[in-house]
């Protein structure tokens, strides 16, 4: 115990010290981040020598893999945090609140990071997170690239096929995104209809689905459902004989961490992909 004290007495010491050079405009130099995607932005960004610790989950790049591990998203050890002397640590959305409080009463800068809505607000997260750590005109110029290419790529699909398309994200409970997700964005900026768009909840079921007949459906599970799950899923969906897309065999599993966990610049890599999937002979 006396060990334990001592750390965060020290931890808030050094604390006090990095709330005053936040204060006064320095630029951190030791960063927790306890969101993959933000992780993986942190090195779009240039700054992936300033992580000093990371979640479980945060895989991408490879080179994120050799920082030291303070938890899972969910789940998170405040005292390996205390121990490697943060000056930033950054929360996402599925951080745990008590985590998140006891880093600031503790005296660590700790900024949160919601999980953005839409393609705009993946924009708007990245210009923030450039902006904490002293690089807001490399943010801002990656998303001008991204916005471009995006703007290019709805700008190739054409204005007369738009295929019905349900994008399933979890198994069970069946969830779909609606209207005012990233996902719902993916869809409609790659010329197609998503079916869900103005359901009430994004709980779906099977005989809602059977009911819309979507000409596409798309699987990205998310967290724990992983691959085999995603797999198991399209052969239920291939049980249903009758959909249109199981007679013109267009059930799709897609890699969940390009769709659900986007980048400004993996949003886009997630549109090219959506694109070739929704219409495959304008592609080729």
């Amino acid at each position: 115990m006396k060990l334990r004290a001592w750390l965060i007495f020290c931890a808030v010491i050094l604390a006090c010290s990095f709330a005053w050079a936040a204060e006064k405009g320095v630029i951190p130099e030791r960063i927790v981040s306890l969101s993959p995607v933000i992780t993986e932005e942190l090195f779009l960004l240039g700054a992936g020598d300033r992580v000093v610790g990371r979640t479980h989950y945060c895989t991408k790049p490879r080179e994120a893999q050799k920082i030291e591990e303070v938890g899972n998203v969910l789940e998170v050890s405040v005292e390996k945090i205390v121990a490697l002397r943060p000056d930033l640590v950054l929360a996402g959305s599925m951080t745990s609140p008590k985590a998140k409080e006891k880093l600031k009463r503790l005296g660590l800068r700790v900024e949160e990071f919601p999980s953005a809505s839409d393609f705009n607000g993946i924009c708007d997260s990245f210009f923030k997170l450039g902006r904490i750590i002293g690089k807001e005109k490399e943010a801002e110029t990656m998303v001008k690239i991204a916005r471009s290419k995006v703007d290019a790529l709805r700008s190739q699909v054409r204005d007369g096929n738009r295929p019905a398309v349900f994008l399933q994200v979890g198994v069970d409970p069946l969830v779909t995104m609606t209207h005012g997700s990233f996902l719902n964005d993916l869809i409609e900026f790659s010329g197609g209809v998503n079916v869900a768009r103005d359901a009430g909840s994004r709980i779906y079921s099977r005989e809602k689905v059977i009911a819309d007949d979507p000409d596409i459906i798309i699987i990205s599970g998310m967290g724990s459902d992983g691959e085999k799950a995603n797999e198991k899923e399209k052969k239920i969906w291939q049980g249903y004989r009758n959909l249109k897309a199981v007679k013109n065999s267009t059930i799709y599993v897609v890699d969940s961490d390009l769709y659900c966990a986007p980048t400004p610049l993996t949003f886009v890599n997630a549109l090219e992909n959506i694109i070739r999937l929704l219409h495959p002979h304008d592609a080729a």
